[in-house]
C-alpha cells in the first residue's frame, strides 16, 4: 500500500547527470531509518563532508531535478510536488536529501521528508513526517481567510488582545495528524511572553474553524534574572575607510546592529550598524551600547565555529551566510529569540527584573542560532513533543558552544542561563530538569501538552545522561547529579560523541513531527552510523533514553544479554496494571509494548481517547488500506474465565448494514471477533472476547484493519485488557 510506505527504495539516480532508473522496492514503518541497518561496525564515512555554497547549490538543484521520480517511488499522489530543501553528503558519498512537500500548490505542514541515497544514487531509505500520499476532499475551503483569522483570534492562547486580518491567514494542508485536512495557518499578534508585539501561529480547520494546533512564532529563551557579558574577548570586525564596523567577514558576513529600541515586529525600523573610528568596542557595562553587541558578536562567532569544527556545517543554513543580529530590541525586553522569517536574531536589554542587563550570554546566543539550524534541518514543529525536542536541541547545542568556547569567565556546564543570575541560579538544568519544580525530567503521556520550554527537560535529561552518565560530579565549578527515572546507573559516552549523535539524528533522520519515541529511533540509528550497531555508544544511548522513560535499553553488546534491572527499580512504564496481562493497554506510555504497522498509537487532538490522552487510531483513509496493531508474549491467566476486553469507537461514511471496512481481533492468527462500519457508534463501546480456549497459554494479540476503496471508517481503540 504505497501511501502508507515509510521507506520506498526504487530510484537509482546518476546524480551528476540527473537521470533516473528503477531498482527493487522495500517498505518499512517510520521512523526507522535503515541507512546502516544490520551493520555491526560503524559505517565508514559516516560524517558530513564540508560543502562550498556552490557545491551545495548544485546538489540541491540535482535533487530538484530528481524530485518527480522520487515522489513516484515514494508512492506520493499526482497532485503532490517535492521541493528540495537541503542536501548533506557523508564522507563516503552517501547523500541525505531533505524535501518539503506541496499539494496542488499548497504548502503541506507536516509533509517534509528525508531520502537517503548511496553514492551512485540508489535510495536506501527514507523518513517521512507524514506517511504516504496526501488525500483530501478538495482545496476549496468553506471558510474565507477573514473567517479563519477571526477563528484564530478566538483560539489564540499565548497572546492577549489578539488580532489578525484576512491577509494574515494562508490556506495550507495540515498533515501532522493521521488524516490530512485543508486548513488555514493564521498569524495572530498580541501581548505575550515576548512583549506587546508577540506573534503566534494558529492552525484552524478550513471547514469547521476548529483549532488544530498553535504555537509561538518566536522560539525564545526567557526568564527573570541578571545577565552578564563575555568579558575581555577577541571579535572579528571589518575596516571601512578610516573606521570599523561590527561585520564579521570570517563568519559569513554576520553583522550586529543596534536596533535602537525598534519594536519586535520590525527590529530594523531604527536599526543602524555599529561603527567607530577605533577597533576597541564596549566597556563591559551597559553604559556603552557596544557592550551588548560585543557579547552577541562573540557568541554567534563561537556558535558558527562550533558547528563548522564539529560537523562541517557552514552557518545556520549551511550556505556560508551569516544571519544579522539586533541588540537593544524594544524596551524592557527580557528575552532573546531567533526568527526564521527574517533570518535574524533579536536580543533584548532585559528589564527591571534583571537590572536591565542585556540578554546576550554565550549559551543564549548558541541557543538562538541553533533554533535556526533546527529550522534549516528537521524543522521540528514548535508545539507538542516535537516542540520540546526543538527547545532541547537549542539547549544541547547552546551548552556545547559554551564548552567549545572554553572561556574561563564562563566555563562549560549543563546549566542554561546560569550567568543571568536567575533567582534559582539558572533558567534550566539538564542533569535534573525537574529541580525547578516545573520542567519534566521523565517522559509521560502528557508530555505533548505542556509548554515546550518545560517538556524540553526530557531531551535535555537524555542528553546529559548520554554524555555524562549517572552520579554526582562537579562540572564547570557547578554541582551536577545524573539521576534517572528508573533508578539505573551507567557511564556516559562523552559530550562530544553525544552531540555528534544528536546532530546526525537531527540533520539526517528527524522530521517536523518527530516525537520522543521517534527521537530515540533516530539517535539509535545515528549512533549505529557513527559507532556501529553493536557499539557501546549505541547501547548507552538506549540506556539514556530508558532512563528518561522512553523505550527500553538494548541488550548489552558486551554480554549479548539485556542489562540487569537495578537492585531497587521503580515500576517500568510498561508494567501491566494489576489484573491485566497486557502491557500498556491504555497506550498512556505511547508505543511501549506494541508493534504497529503505521503511526497508529497517537495522542492527536483530531480524535479523543476514552481515558487519558493516548489511544489507537486505525484506518480512516477512504481508500484501499490495511493496518495491524499487535502485542506478543501475553500470558493468558490459567484460572477462571479469561477474557479480552477493550473499548471501541467506530465512525464511518458508509451506510447500511453491509460490512465494507473491518477490524478483526485475532489471537495467534485466529480471528475471534470482527467489527465493521455496521458497528458505528456515537461513543466508545466496551467489547468482550472469550479467551477460555487459550487459558494458561502465551499468545499474540493482533487487531487487523482492512478498508475498501470507497468511503472511510475509523476504528478507535482504548483500554485493552486481558484478565
Amino acid at each position: 500500500m504505497n501511501r502508507k510506505n515509510a521507506l520506498a527504495a526504487g530510484v537509482a539516480a546518476a546524480l551528476a547527470l540527473g537521470s533516473v532508473t528503477m531498482v527493487a522496492t522495500q517498505s518499512s514503518a517510520a521512523p526507522q531509518p535503515t541507512a546502516a541497518a544490520g551493520n555491526s561496525a560503524a559505517r565508514p564515512g559516516a560524517g558530513f563532508q564540508a560543502m562550498t555554497a556552490d557545491a551545495r547549490g548544485v546538489a540541491i538543484r540535482t535533487a530538484d531535478r530528481n524530485a518527480a521520480a522520487t515522489a513516484r517511488e515514494l508512492g506520493l499522489g499526482p497532485d503532490e510536488r517535492l521541493v528540495a530543501k537541503d542536501v548533506l553528503i557523508d564522507a563516503d558519498g552517501t547523500r541525505h536529501v531533505r524535501y518539503d512537500r506541496t499539494y496542488r500548490g499548497l504548502s503541506v505542514i507536516g509533509g517534509d521528508l528525508v531520502v537517503h541515497l548511496t553514492e551512485d544514487g540508489t535510495i536506501t531509505g527514507s523518513d517521512l513526517a507524514h506517511q504516504g500520499a496526501i488525500r483530501i476532499a478538495g482545496t476549496t475551503p468553506k471558510l474565507t481567510a477573514a473567517d479563519a483569522s477571526a477563528k484564530a483570534v478566538k483560539h489564540a492562547k499565548h497572546v492577549k488582545h489578539a488580532k489578525a486580518g484576512s491577509k494574515d491567514s494562508t490556506l495550507v494542508v495540515y498533515a501532522v495528524g493521521k488524516i490530512p485536512v485543508l486548513a488555514y495557518r493564521s498569524t495572530v499578534t498580541g501581548e505575550g511572553e515576548t512583549g506587546p508585539a508577540s506573534r503566534q501561529a494558529v492552525i484552524v480547520d478550513a471547514s469547521s474553524g476548529a483549532a488544530l494546533d498553535q504555537y509561538e512564532l518566536h522560539q525564545s529563551i526567557t526568564g527573570t534574572g541578571n545577565g552578564v557579558t563575555a568579558g575581555q574577548v577577541s571579535i572579528e570586525t571589518t575596516q571601512s575607510g578610516s573606521g570599523y564596523t561590527l561585520t564579521d567577514a570570517a563568519h559569513g558576513g554576520t553583522i550586529v546592529y543596534d536596533s535602537y529600541n525598534s519594536p519586535q515586529s520590525n527590529p530594523r525600523q531604527n536599526a543602524r550598524a555599529f561603527s567607530k573610528t577605533t577597533n576597541s568596542w564596549g566597556n563591559g557595562t551597559t553604559s556603552s551600547r557596544e557592550s551588548a553587541a560585543v557579547d552577541a558578536s562573540y557568541g554567534l562567532a563561537k556558535t558558527w565555529d562550533y558547528y563548522k569544527n564539529s560537523f562541517n556545517r557552514s552557518g545556520i543554513r549551511n550556505d556560508g551566510r551569516g544571519a544579522p543580529a539586533y541588540v537593544h530590541v524594544d524596551t524592557g525586553l527580557l528575552n532573546a529569540f531567533y526568527d526564521d522569517d527574517c533570518f535574524c536574531m533579536y536580543f533584548g536589554d532585559g528589564s527591571s527584573q534583571n537590572s536591565n542587563t542585556p540578554v546576550t550570554a554565550l549559551d543564549v546566543a548558541g541557543h538562538e542560532m541553533s533554533h535556526g539550524v533546527t529550522a534549516a534541518t528537521a524543522d521540528l514543529n514548535y508545539s507538542g513533543e516535537s516542540g520540546g525536542l526543538n527547545e532541547a536541541t537549542s539547549d544541547i547545542f547552546g551548552t556545547m558552544v559554551e564548552f567549545s568556547a572554553d572561556n574561563t569567565g564562563d566555563p562549560g556546564d549543563y546549566y542554561i542561563g546560569e550567568k543571568l543570575n536567575m533567582s534559582g541560579g539558572y533558567m534550566r538544568r539538564m542533569d535534573n530538569p525537574a529541580a525547578d519544580g516545573r520542567s519534566l525530567s521523565c517522559w509521560n503521556s502528557s508530555a505533548g501538552s505542556v509548554d515546550v520550554h518545560l517538556s524540553s527537560g526530557i531531551g535535555n535529561h537524555f542528553f546529559y545522561l548520554a554524555a555524562e552518565g549517572t552520579g554526582a560530579k562537579t562540572i564547570g565549578g557547578r554541582s551536577h547529579n545524573g539521576t534517572t527515572c528508573n533508578n539505573d546507573t551507567f557511564t556516559g559516552i562523552g559530550k562530544d560523541k553525544a552531540a555528534a549523535v544528536w546532530y546526525r539524528a537531527l540533520s539526517t533522520y528527524m522530521t517536523s513531527t518527530t516525537n520522543h519515541a521517534g527521537a530515540r529511533t533516530a539517535t539509535l540509528q545515528a549512533a549505529a552510523d557513527l559507532y556501529g550497531t553493536n557499539s557501546q555508544e549505541r547501547y548507552l544511548v538506549s540506556k539514556a533514553w530508558a532512563a528518561v522513560s522512553v523505550g527500553t535499553a538494548l541488550p548489552d553488546p558486551g554480554t549479548g544479554t539485556p542489562t540487569p534491572s537495578p537492585s531497587t527499580p521503580t515500576p517500568s512504564p510498561t508494567t501491566p496494571p494489576s489484573g491485566n496481562a497486557l502491557a500498556n493497554g491504555g497506550f498512556e506510555q505511547g508505543t511501549s509494548g506494541w508493534t504497529q504497522s503505521d503511526d497508529i498509537i497517537t495522542n492527536s487532538s483530531l480524535q479523543a481517547a476514552r481515558d487519558g490522552s493516548w489511544y489507537a487510531w486505525m484506518m480512516g483513509y477512504g481508500a484501499d488500506a490495511v493496518e495491524s496493531l499487535s502485542q506478543s508474549n501475553i500470558a493468558v491467566p490459567s484460572t477462571g474465565t479469561p477474557k479480552l476486553t477493550f473499548w471501541l469507537k467506530v465512525t464511518t461514511q458508509e451506510s447500511g448494514s453491509t460490512a465494507y471496512d473491518t477490524l478483526k481481533a485475532k489471537v495467534n492468527g485466529t480471528t475471534l471477533a470482527t467489527y465493521s462500519n455496521a458497528n458505528a457508534s456515537s461513543g466508545y463501546v466496551q467489547q468482550t472476547v472469550d479467551l477460555s480456549a487459550y487459558k494458561g497459554q502465551t499468545v499474540k494479540l493482533e487487531f487487523a484493519g482492512t478498508e475498501d476503496t470507497y468511503l472511510s471508517t475509523i476504528f478507535l481503540l482504548d483500554g485493552i485488557a486481558i484478565g
